[in-house]
């Protein structure tokens, strides 16, 4: 059940405090000089997952879980999305065929693993600590925008797709001019921000809203990659693929008091994919119902968010499916080359 009230509880809850984080950096140069340098890499972690809860929450619009209302969400997700520079319908409209296809290796939209043979070379080269944390750097600084421009890490197309361009093969004809809406939207947030470094200076902007910007992918990426990589989820090729199979192929994490901050997309995240317009303030509730019904078909890992995304790197780095059963159509997440 949505409640338009209870889901701007959530709004008005999220955008007041990043609002007092922001009027708190204005007495940063009040403090003495070694806690003035200190207090921007505390504002930017805090203001970052903050703004992470608010990405969260037009993501729900995304959903349709908002409210009753498709008008107040698309409004309510366009204008949040908008302020974090993302394409609001053009990602609405990918992440729903996410949910529609999920762990299917043919037609799932994002994590699309790859088999051993179609791994690049320098992937190998990156098998390695080193490799490996500059892999993460670049993945968690850069990832998020890639993808969006450039479908980095989604499903192959014949044509160049990105989630920018209204007649990339992501879209059907009557969905081109949602991403034309998109786009202009972006635009005029954009030209905002650049107003305000005219006004401001770059470094301001950067200080207030680039870095806490950047974390806010970091997160995003993190989530997302954690929700869907793990070496007990298996993927499927169209032999096997069913939708419930597909949606139990995820992962609920425990991220300690973030998982209230991210309004709990990262520890109901099963749920989730079961029941996609449901709101967040209803997901413990319902991740608890189901547990017991699920049984050993729900997946919870509890290891901190930080150890899982580095261990995750080391061993899921392609699939192959299991030669020991009967089900070729399966496929797990292997590291030996």
């Amino acid at each position: 059940h949505r409640s338009l009230l209870s889901s701007f509880y959530y709004v008005v809850c999220d955008l007041s405090l990043v609002f007092i984080l922001y009027i708190a950096t204005t007495y940063f140069h009040l403090l003495p000089h070694p806690l003035s340098l200190v207090a921007w890499p505390i504002y930017w972690v805090l203001q970052g997952c903050i703004l992470t809860g608010v990405w969260v929450i037009a993501h729900e619009c995304g959903h349709h879980a908002f409210s009753k209302y498709q008008w107040v969400d698309d409004l309510v997700g366009l204008t949040l999305h908008s302020a974090l520079l993302v394409p609001y319908f053009s990602w609405k409209i990918s992440h729903r065929r996410h949910h529609s296809n999920t762990g299917s290796l043919d037609r799932d939209e994002v994590f699309v693993p790859k088999s051993k043979s179609n791994v690049a070379w320098f992937h190998k080269c990156f098998n390695n600590p080193l490799g490996r944390a500059v892999s993460l750097l670049i993945t968690l600084t850069l990832g998020w925008p890639l993808y969006l421009a450039f479908n980095v890490s989604g499903r192959p197309y014949n044509h160049f797709a990105s989630h920018y361009h209204p007649y990339a093969p992501i879209y059907s004809d009557r969905e081109r001019l949602l991403i034309y809406v998109s786009d202009v939207t972006l635009l005029c947030a954009t030209y905002f921000l650049y107003l305000v470094a005219t006004v401001r200076g770059l470094v301001w902007l950067v200080c207030v809203y680039g870095v806490p910007w950047l974390v806010v992918n970091g997160f995003l990426v993190t989530i997302t990659y954690l929700q869907h990589t793990h070496s007990s989820l298996p993927h499927y090729d169209s032999s096997e693929w069913e939708w419930l199979k597909g949606a139990l192929a995820t992962m609920d994490r425990d991220y300690g008091i973030l998982n209230k901050v991210f309004h709990h997309i990262t520890d109901t995240h099963v749920t989730h994919h079961l029941f996609s317009t449901m709101p967040h303030y209803h997901a413990m509730e319902a991740t608890n119902a189901v547990k017991p019904i699920l049984g050993e078909y729900y997946q919870f890992d509890d290891t901190p968010f930080y150890k899982a995304l580095w261990r995750e790197a080391k061993e899921c780095l392609y699939v192959e499916p299991d030669e020991e059963t009967s089900q070729k159509g399966v496929f797990w997440y292997r590291n030996k080359f």
